[in-house]
Parts: C-alpha cells; sequence; structure tokens
C-alpha cells in the first residue's frame, strides 16, 4: 500500500485529501506544520509527500530542503501561491510537482500516481536505457534519437537539453536547472536560450512542433518532457 504524507494546516484540506486517499487505497498519514512534517517523513517513511507552502513554522521549502538532505521521495507542492517566483523556489529546492490551489481532485490523484510511478521506476535499478515516445525513440546509451527509423541529427546542446528532460521524464524541469546544466551556472538567467532551442528541437521530433506532445512548456517556469501525450 502507498504510504502519503499530507502536510497542510488546513484541517477542512486534509480531511478531505484523508478521505479521498483512504478511499482509493493509500495510507495517509498528516502534519500541520513544518516541524512536524519533517518528524513524518523520517518517521513515517511515506512514498510520497504531498505539501503546502505556506505552513504556520516554517515555509515549505525549507521542509523540502530538508527532506531532501537524506530522501528521494516524490514531493509535490500543493499550494495558494500563484506567483512563479514561489513556484521555481520550490522546484529548485527539489520539489517533484506543483498544484495551486483550488485544484481538482482527479488532477491531483493523476499527478500522485506519476510522482509513485517514476520513483518505483528509478528505485527498481537500472535506468531505462531506450524511451520511446509515439513519435521517436531515445537511446540515452548511445546518446542517439531515431525518428521514423532514421537517426535525428541533433547539436550537441541540443542532445544536451533533451537529455537532461529525458533523465527526468515526467518532471518539471526548471529553466535555472536546464541553463546550468547544459550551458553552465554564469547563464541562468539567458532564458531565449531556451526558447530558440526548444523551437529547434520541437521542428525536428514533433509531428506538430506548434502544438508539442512530448517536449512541453510550463510557463515561467521550465519544461517537461511526456513519453506519452
Amino acid at each position: 500500500m502507498t504510504k502519503v504524507l499530507v502536510v497542510d494546516d488546513e484541517p477542512q484540506l486534509v480531511r478531505a485529501l484523508r478521505i479521498n486517499l483512504t478511499a482509493r487505497g493509500y495510507e495517509v498519514i498528516t502534519a500541520h506544520d513544518g516541524a512536524a512534517a519533517l518528524r513524518a517523513a523520517a518517521d513515517g517513511k511515506p512514498d510520497v509527500v504531498v505539501l503546502d507552502l505556506g505552513l504556520p513554522d516554517i515555509d515549505g521549502s525549507t521542509v523540502i530542503d530538508g527532506i531532501r538532505g537524506w530522501s528521494t521521495m516524490p514531493i509535490i507542492v500543493l499550494s495558494a501561491r500563484v506567483d512563479s517566483t514561489d513556484k521555481v523556489r520550490a522546484l529548485d529546492a527539489g520539489a517533484d510537482d506543483y498544484v495551486t490551489k483550488p485544484f481538482g481532485m482527479d488532477e491531483l490523484l493523476a499527478r500522485l500516481r506519476a510522482a509513485v510511478r517514476r520513483a518505483h521506476t528509478t528505485t527498481a535499478g537500472d535506468e531505462e536505457r531506450v524511451i520511446e515516445t509515439a513519435s521517436f525513440t531515445i537511446d540515452l546509451a548511445a546518446k542517439q534519437v531515431r525518428r521514423d527509423g532514421a537517426v535525428v541529427h541533433l547539436t550537441p546542446t541540443e542532445w544536451g537539453l533533451l537529455e537532461v528532460l529525458a533523465r527526468n521524464r515526467g518532471r518539471l524541469v526548471t529553466q535555472k536547472q536546464l541553463l546550468t546544466e547544459v550551458w553552465g551556472p554564469e547563464y541562468q538567467s539567458e532564458t531565449h536560450y531556451l526558447r530558440v532551442y526548444f523551437a529547434q528541437l520541437r521542428r525536428k521530433l514533433e509531428p506538430e512542433p506548434s502544438h508539442p506532445r512530448h517536449l512541453i512548456t510550463e510557463p515561467g517556469l521550465g519544461y517537461r518532457f511526456e513519453p506519452s501525450p
């Protein structure tokens, strides 16, 4: 049974999440502030954390930092904050996903299932070498992409971006992380690089570049690679 740690200081929301998650076969533990969340994460060993940023004692990003110091358990941030700065801070701290309040329960459950599935895939051991989409295939070991049976020529920079996303498939990768990993930390503010190179990647890989199915932009935040549309 998958164990979920729900961290929020709104009793009604915690109760609603407990009822909905329990009804779907999850084991639920709860915490109402940051200190309790850190204790519950360490003692309860949950499979995934659903975390509000606006906690009464410490900021949710601090909780993420604390958990990331010893664990890679998936963390889904749940917050009423709409400022992209808060979202980027949480993602940079190590959150796996971000859902803005108010939210649909179906959306949250889908993101929760995806986060747990990715975690199980990673924990299973060997990293998947070949990633297949409906449009193209990525061979991480060979550093090669094929579309319709033919090798697609990618520049080293294009491959670098695609590789980072592929190794984090299904997860939102921030602009800062992409720029740092592909170009270097001194390029963290050069977000226009990403727009140019992702436009090139989509022209080479997406069936409809103007309506991408796999290389998804999260406006103001970063990018996400979805193998399945």
